[in-house]
């Protein structure tokens, strides 16, 4: 057990003949079952996935953005509109990158990404937690039998979003790498090449999603202050963590005119909702009584630890006594000395050597699982079941991935009872699984309830009709979306479409006379940016009122009663307005007033509404880069009110002629 003591600071010479009975018969058996946990694992891991493989609507809207890359318009959603629709950057251009190479079908692509990830993610998360309970070493008398992995395929959002085609997959997979990386470097099996290939990997968590940055800092800190040869070594961590997250960061101002992904924006995601967080807590933990296998496998791993402490103590001290005995005989004038130097102040090399200890990667990782929880209950969680909550859990059950069994010797009866404990502790755990891999945590099924969380999996396999909903045409199924295809093919003088209160057909607003020769000649207005995305051409224009793709949308003033995720929900008044159509009736719908279009005509022209229309809009000079690398900040944090009269008031506007003035 390396947690708490270092391979390097005794050498223990022990004779073949004191080996005891206990490691000759066992040798064999933690050899076998190890390995075959972590297959067992990574199998049932593969299968539950594939049994609910599908890809959600958000999963298809990074599919937009590799279009557009693979068709040479850069990351964009829409062309001609820089804006980063989708959260995870790595995400995407790794989607890019695989997509170019096999040029295969693109969900395909992402369903063989995502399902590699997710169980190479369990893999080494069980790799290195049990490199942890075992000091790297491959023989022992204990049993590392798959525990934490098991918990956390057993939970029914773990295989929903091993497939969903979000970032899902990578998150937890950076996790594992991290955490498999540190636990090396923790006990000196890897050297100083290895320890710049952990910066790096380490310094791609903002980039991996942006709340990794906190274990990322976290995780930059541990290794910059423990012991190095030199400064220089230092300086290298921070230049190989730093350049490529600072240069993107450095591109992204320039490029999209914000210092983070417009997603961000639009969930406004420095925002809190602590009572929502908590609902959302809640409804993970409670139906799969979640915090029962934590709670066990926390009580097994403090008496794994203090069995596998007791037991390497007494071998150390001797080795330590023997050690010190010889120093003594060589050195007698020294010991004196040595003793008085201890008892003097702060050791810092003492303390930086703790910092490259098991012990330190253990908390690091429970500190970013609670960190990671913190900030998802602060921005109030999210409306898919679970989701946001996986990186902290798979934080959480990092290092009791698999749980030792130290076999006891005979006759030691305090052994046998703690042998006998654990084993009770891991059967709980594996009962609780089975149980919980069966349990439908959405009472309420696919409705969307007053929390606003939906099991989002259930809910687009009942309204697409298909067991497995993963390609665009698939979502053509979706309430709406063959009658968007087929109203876009009717009107070949493009519009904007709006979705009517009736399923079966779309409003169209008409473009102004003479017909504008525009590259984009039609324009979707609605929620569901995924599947409208993937199943109409990249010369079709599709926003959001909630803004992921529309940042006049994302920049507006949240709903403080709005669903969570979907709390801004722009009027499309705005948008008859933005893109100048036709304003009159009866060419708008009838809910759609004229004076509300006329008056967002002129709310639109506030200075730092047509400041940020301009930053993504207008061609890319380098003189437009640098303003909007000097502006990102600012624009960041503007917002707007979506009521244009309120608007016009808010920017000291000159209000508009009305046909009904108030």
């Amino acid at each position: 057990m390396s947690l708490s003591t270092s391979h390097d600071d005794v050498r223990t010479d022990t004779p073949a003949g004191e080996i005891t009975g206990v490691a000759r018969r066992g040798s064999w058996l933690p050899r076998a079952i190890f390995p075959a946990g972590i297959v067992l694992t990574a199998v049932l891991f593969f299968i539950g996935a594939w049994q609910r493989r599908w890809i959600a609507d958000d999963g298809l809207i990074v599919l937009r953005t590799v279009r557009n890359l693979l068709a040479g318009n850069g990351p964009v959603f829409n062309v001609g509109e820089r804006v980063e629709t989708n959260t995870s950057t790595v995400w995407t251009f790794l989607v890019y990158g695989v997509s170019w190479v096999t040029q295969a079908r693109l969900e395909y692509v992402v369903l063989g990404i995502a399902l590699t990830l997710s169980i190479a993610a369990i893999v080494l998360a069980m790799v290195g937690s049990g490199r942890l309970w075992s000091g790297g070493k491959t023989t022992g008398a204990s049993l590392l039998l798959p525990a934490g992995g098991l918990v956390y395929i057993a939970v029914p959002p773990a295989r929903d979003y091993a497939t969903s085609g979000l970032e899902t997959c990578l998150v937890i997979f950076w996790l594992a790498l991290l955490w498999v990386l540190l636990i090396r470097w923790s006990q000196r099996a890897s050297g100083e090449r290895s320890v710049l290939v952990l910066a790096f990997i380490a310094g791609l968590g903002p980039l991996v999603r942006p709340e990794m940055l906190l274990v990322a800092t976290l995780t930059l800190l541990l290794i910059f202050f423990a012991p190095h040869a030199s400064w220089v070594m230092r300086v290298w961590i921070v230049i190989v963590a730093g350049l490529v997250p600072v240069g993107y960061q450095v591109w992204r101002m320039g490029y999209y005119a914000l210092p983070y992904p417009n997603t961000a924006v639009a969930k406004d995601a420095a925002g809190s909702k602590w009572g929502q967080g908590f609902i959302y807590l809640w409804n993970l933990v409670g139906p799969y009584f979640l915090w029962l296998p934590l709670l066990i496998l926390l009580i097994a791993a403090v008496l794994a630890f203090r069995t596998a402490r007791g037991s390497s103590v007494g071998s150390n001290e001797r080795s330590v006594r023997s050690v010190r005995s010889n120093e003594r005989s060589v050195h007698p004038a020294k010991e004196g000395g040595k003793t008085g130097a201890r008892g003097r102040g702060f050791d810092v090399r003492r303390w930086q050597a703790k910092l490259r200890s098991p012990a330190a990667i253990v908390a690091l990782v429970l500190c970013s699982g609670l960190l990671l929880g913190l900030y998802t209950l602060r921005v109030g969680g999210d409306f898919m079941h679970g989701r946001t909550l996986l990186p902290a859990l798979f934080c959480f059950l990092l290092p009791v991935a698999v749980l030792p069994l130290r076999l006891p010797e005979r006759g030691v009866r305090k052994q046998t009872m703690t042998f006998a404990a654990l084993a009770v502790a891991w059967v709980a755990t594996m009962a609780w699984a089975v149980i919980a891999a069966n349990t439908v945590g959405m009472a309420t099924g696919t409705t969307i309830g007053k929390s606003g969380i939906a099991d989002e999996r259930a809910f687009y396999v009942l309204n697409t009709g298909h067991d497995h909903p993963i390609l665009a045409e698939d979502y053509l199924d979706y309430p709406r979306m063959r009658a968007m295809v087929k109203t876009i093919a009717d009107t070949p003088d493009g519009g904007l479409l709006i979705a009517a209160p009736s399923f079966t057909y779309w409003d169209v607003v008409p473009p102004p006379l003479p017909i504008p020769d525009d590259k984009i000649s039609h324009t979707v207005y609605f929620l569901n940016l995924g599947m409208t995305s993937m199943n109409v051409p990249l010369n079709v224009r599709v926003i959001d009122q909630e803004g992921l793709a529309y940042p006049l949308a994302a920049h507006s003033d949240r709903l403080l009663d709005g669903r969570i995720g979907h709390d801004k929900a722009l009027y499309p008044d705005w948008v008859v307005a933005d893109l100048n159509l036709v304003d009159k009736h009866p060419w708008l719908p009838w809910y759609l007033d004229e004076d509300w279009i006329t008056e967002a005509k002129t709310a639109i022209g506030c200075p730092e509404t047509q400041d940020l229309l301009t930053s993504y809009r207008s061609d890319l000079t380098f003189e437009r880069w640098k303003q909007n690398f000097k502006s990102a900040l600012t624009l960041a944090k503007y917002r707007f009110d979506r009521v244009p009269k309120y608007e016009i008031e808010r920017c000291k506007l000159t209000p508009p002629p009305l046909q009904r003035p108030n």
